[in-house]
């Protein structure tokens, strides 16, 4: 049976009419780009299948034979305005209450996200989420986009309810560097041009492109690239940038970006990646969460890569360490700054113990990730900031370097001797898909599920460990509460899934409305079909 959606495609409604609800002009801007570049991403897409395939096949990712890139002596300028990224606290543009939050929170850098913490729909992307999806859209709707616009401009607010007064920015002209993420080059966009696909990050990138002016921006035009596989891919994002500066008159270079390392591939190319997007990149961020995802989805065959229990893997696992010290290395030889990512545990304002306990883990993770070099982090929720800012004592460590590191360290040491594997593991990730899943489909892209923020990198992770227990389940031992190894075969996650959304209906209020037990079925039913049908990508 084939799967009851695909996340990877955002389509317009129906009735949309680009040259009548996108803003005045764009269209005629957006047609000869898509024209040149979305083939470019097409094909880029479809040669990741080829290496992950290859990967199944035995030939996993490994380094590039040496180049310009990594023996020729360049080096990355970086500019005043972005030398202080000690914290960059990150969340969905179409929340605008977040967004106004993260600008007032004093977070040195703020990355406002069209991607995996937003979920992949349209009226997310291009209209009030408040608004019924069927009605008519036009281009003064605030939604992801158009939020996005207004905090650059200094002029997003959002009404707050408990204290009864419209909340702004409070210093729209601060020092906070304010990072854009369009969606990957995984990604389409349907519904924009008549009966073609579009790549999703042309689409993204040229909305905000069109919509800027250097005239009231406190610095340049700033995107963080996410989902990168490869270094050519490097190549099609400085094509974009320069081509889009043409248009809109500005100098080549004009655009500034950094760039997420999160798959397995693009760990062997950082240098080159670096290399391609030279006059343009400020430094690379270990997403941690979608890299762990990759190392599983391109380990999947191996059994000694079925990994534990997802939250009793340490945040210094070798092949996280690993990755951060030839990432420091790389960037700051360079003179690019390297980022750290996400702690998932979240503080909570009603929960003092939870609050400690995840301030606790921020405080220890953010120190391993000083101590290993790295010039900053990220968090999503104001509360985090001081915390992360003070590991971090100075505004960056450039100089901090590891020459002696081999250029070619492993970047997959297998995680033996980590963690846990246990069926409860199992049950908690099938309970979390699910939930997931169906916040999903009320259109949030992030849920707070038991004190972890879950995203679509999560989700991801939860159903590859999935798989990865179903698929080595003779040889690798997921043990009960007894000690005992259960076998996890198709006929027992299929129950698991079945017991756990009985239990979740259990729990919702007695006057929950029939729509919403429906969902989680429908969540259900989603999450087990991605398991069964591999669809493991970045969706």
């Amino acid at each position: 049976m084939a799967a009851t959606f695909d996340p990877r495609i955002n389509t317009a409604p129906s009735d949309f009419d680009p040259k009548q609800d996108l803003p005045n002009g764009f269209f005629d801007f957006l047609f000869p780009l898509h024209r040149d570049f979305t083939p470019r991403q097409q094909a880029l897409a479809a040669k990741r299948a080829q290496v992950l395939a290859e990967a199944h096949r035995g030939n996993l990712p490994d380094h590039l034979p040496p180049s310009e890139a990594t023996e020729g002596d360049w080096r990355i300028e970086l500019p005043d305005w972005c030398r202080d990224q000690r914290n960059q606290m990150t969340g969905p543009g179409d929340s605008a209450d977040l967004t106004v939050k993260m600008l007032n929170s004093g977070s040195p850098g703020v990355m406002l996200d069209v991607e995996d913490s937003m979920a992949n729909y349209w009226q997310n992307l291009m209209c009030d989420a408040q608004e019924n999806i069927a009605a008519p859209l036009s281009a003064e709707m605030v939604c992801g986009i158009q939020n996005i616009i207004a905090a650059l401009k200094g002029e997003l607010t959002y009404f707050d309810a408990k204290r009864d007064r419209t909340v702004g920015i409070q210093d729209p002209k601060s020092n906070t560097v304010i990072w854009v993420r369009p969606r990957g080059l995984h990604i389409s966009q349907a519904g924009v041009m008549k009966d073609e696909l579009m790549s999703a990050s042309l689409f993204d990138l040229a909305m905000f492109a069109y919509q800027v002016d250097p005239a009231w921006m406190k610095h340049p035009l700033a995107i963080y690239i996410p989902k990168s596989e490869a270094a050519e891919e490097a190549l099609w994002w400085r094509d974009v940038f320069q081509e889009i500066a043409r248009l809109r008159g500005w100098e080549p270079n004009y655009i500034k970006c950094m760039a997420l390392v999160e798959s397995h591939p693009l760990a062997y190319q950082m240098e080159e990646f670096l290399y391609n997007l030279r006059d343009h990149i400020l430094g690379l961020n270990l997403g941690r969460w979608d890299y762990m995802a990759s190392l599983i989805h391109f380990n999947l065959q191996d059994p000694n890569w079925v990994l534990p229990d997802r939250n009793t893997i340490p945040f210094n696992v070798p092949f996280y360490q690993n990755l951060r010290q030839l990432m420091v290395e790389l960037c700051h030889k360079r003179g690019a700054m390297a980022i750290g990512g996400m702690t998932a545990l979240y503080p909570s304002r009603e929960d003092p113990e939870l609050n400690a306990r995840a301030l606790a883990v921020l405080e220890k993770d953010k120190k391993n990730e000083a101590m290993v070099g790295m010039d900053g982090a990220w968090t999503g929720h104001p509360d985090q900031n001081e915390i992360a800012v003070a590991q971090f004592p100075d505004p960056n460590q450039l100089s901090k370097r590891y020459p002696d590191t081999p250029r070619h360290p492993d970047l997959r040491p297998a995680p033996k001797d980590v963690g846990t594997r246990t069926l409860a593991g199992t049950r908690a990730a099938v309970r979390t898909v699910i939930r997931y899943r169906n916040g999903y489909l009320n259109g949030k892209g992030a849920s707070l599920l038991d004190g972890y923020m879950e995203d679509l990198a999560t989700d991801r992770i939860y159903r590859l460990m999935i798989a990865q227990r179903l698929k080595h389940s003779a040889d690798v031992p997921i043990l009960d509460e007894t000690g005992a190894a259960i076998r996890h075969t198709p006929e027992f996650i299929s129950q698991l899934f079945d017991e756990e959304v009985d239990r979740i209906e259990r729990e919702l209020p007695a006057d929950a409305p029939a729509e919403a037990r429906e969902k989680y079925r429908q969540a259900r039913k989603i999450s087990e079909e991605m398991i069964v049908h591999s669809h493991f990508n970045p969706i």
